[in-house]
């Protein structure tokens, strides 16, 4: 089995944890919970919503066990608390008792804003757990559980594995325990070879990471995953169905709007905001020009592919071709 990293949380009288990104939310709940319990050797455990507690009602489940032990209570979602609920929490944050541990999850908005000021001017404990977004964000956070399961794995098994899964971090995070259990039980790293061996039969994320290779400029990696996929089966036609949609979006985010957001723009080109993201840095060595030429490679090989041609891998690996040249390209 892999050695996972331990996940070491100083136990304190209150904590607030705030932010609307519901797994990392739920996982610090998850690592309050059991340090706590590790530290008391057990105890009790309230977990409740702020919206259903009554006044009166945190008093009694703050009051310590006749049984001794730890006590840990979590108040999810504290922004739903009652007005006077809310002030019983900020009251008691100023002033918790030594043998409780009170977990507070705020979605961090205006509601509740008065709750959340309290608490945190209290001195409080505060976990940010923003909105995971952007594409640079979700690598990061793939990098990051990486190593929280003691694992050693490059950018391109980062890359390759958002092309697989796709944003959902609880998802991702499932990922990356089980290729670093995996990798680690055969005593190597991770890189993009492995995510695509274990992810094998996944076409459309295969036929992607060859473009996105491709559109980047990495001619030698965007060949060796399209003979990849070819080899283990990929349909031609959704290799060439991927070329066709990368290339495209480099023209429709490279026209739009220099300042436009990634959420505005992802509605109007019908892709998630961190595909925007991830294009924009495609776009970097692109000219309209370029985008032009590999625009009309890639209806070549889509017409080549669907019967014109002989080798529907050669008409893949030439369009490949012309498109990593495209990308230099200024009217030549």
């Amino acid at each position: 089995m892999a050695a996972r990293t331990a996940v070491t949380l100083e136990i304190v009288p209150v904590t607030l944890i705030v932010g609307e990104e519901e797994f990392l939310v739920d996982r610090a709940v998850h690592d309050l919970i059991a340090a706590a319990r590790d530290t008391a050797g057990g105890g009790d455990v309230h977990d409740t919503q702020g919206s259903e507690l009554s006044p009166g009602e945190l008093a009694s489940l703050t009051s310590p066990s006749l049984f001794g032990g730890g006590l840990v209570v979590v108040v999810r979602a504290a922004q739903n608390a009652s007005k006077d609920v809310a002030a019983e929490l900020a009251r008691y944050a100023r002033n918790p008792a030594t043998d409780v541990v009170l977990v507070l999850t705020h979605a961090g908005g205006a509601k509740g804003k008065e709750l959340l000021a309290a608490t945190r001017g209290s001195g409080a404990r505060v976990i940010e757990c923003p909105k995971v977004t952007r594409f640079a964000e979700r690598l990061d956070f793939i990098r990051s559980e990486f190593r929280r399961a003691g694992a050693r794995a490059d950018d391109g098994a980062a890359r390759a594995l958002l092309d697989a899964v796709g944003s959902d971090l609880r998802e991702l995070a499932a990922a990356c325990d089980q290729l670093a259990t995996d990798a680690q039980d055969a005593g190597g790293g991770i890189d993009e070879t492995v995510v695509a061996r274990y992810y094998r039969g996944r076409a459309e994320a295969t036929g992607f990471t060859v473009a996105d290779r491709a559109v980047e400029g990495n001619l030698a990696q965007s060949l060796e995953q399209l003979r990849w996929a070819l080899a283990t089966g990929v349909s031609p036609v959704l290799i060439c169905s991927a070329l066709a949609q990368g290339v495209r979006l480099l023209g429709r985010v490279g026209s739009a709007p220099r300042g436009a957001s990634s959420v505005s723009l992802a509605a109007e080109v019908g892709a998630p905001p961190w595909k925007i993201d991830r294009v924009r840095q495609q776009l970097r060595g692109w000219h309209p020009d370029g985008i032009a030429r590999a625009l009309h490679a890639v209806a070549e090989a889509d017409a080549q592919v669907k019967g014109e041609a002989v080798s529907a891998a050669y008409a893949l690996e030439r369009a490949i071709r012309r498109i990593a040249a495209a990308r230099t390209a200024r009217n030549q």
